[in-house]
């Protein structure tokens, strides 16, 4: 059985999807980008920025679940270029105290509202 989960802490979905679905102890959170919630601006003045709201959107739908970042076994970074790897990283790092989920990080052509980062998660309770 699945459960949708969906807050207004976070984006609302800007197409036919979930923020995330819970199936079991397994929570697939749906890809972020930096936007702003309940705005639809972007927070993008800098890359600081950007990927700090991506990560306070993923902490927000994780809470809605009874969830953080302890709970994150896999993630996926998409990135508008790959240049921007380190400073992606680092402020990425910060969110998590020890045992680093899996992930794999990625360049794309484009990402939507033509912004720099895209992070989903996978968390399991």
């Amino acid at each position: 059985m699945k459960k949708i989960i969906n807050t207004p802490n976070a984006p609302a979905p800007i197409g036919p999807y979930n923020q995330a679905v819970m199936t079991g102890d397994m929570l697939f959170i749906s890809g972020q980008v930096a936007l702003i919630p309940g705005t639809g601006d972007l927070a993008n003045a800098d890359l600081t920025e950007e990927t700090n709201q991506v990560m306070k959107n993923l902490k927000a739908i994780l809470t809605e679940a009874g969830m953080d970042f302890s709970h994150v076994v896999k993630t996926t970074i998409f990135l508008s270029d790959m240049s921007l790897f380190a400073a992606v990283n680092e402020i990425y790092g910060s969110y998590f105290t020890s045992d680093y989920p899996a992930r794999e990080t990625v360049a794309v052509k484009g990402l939507p509202k033509n912004v720099n980062v895209e992070i989903s998660m996978i968390a399991s309770k």
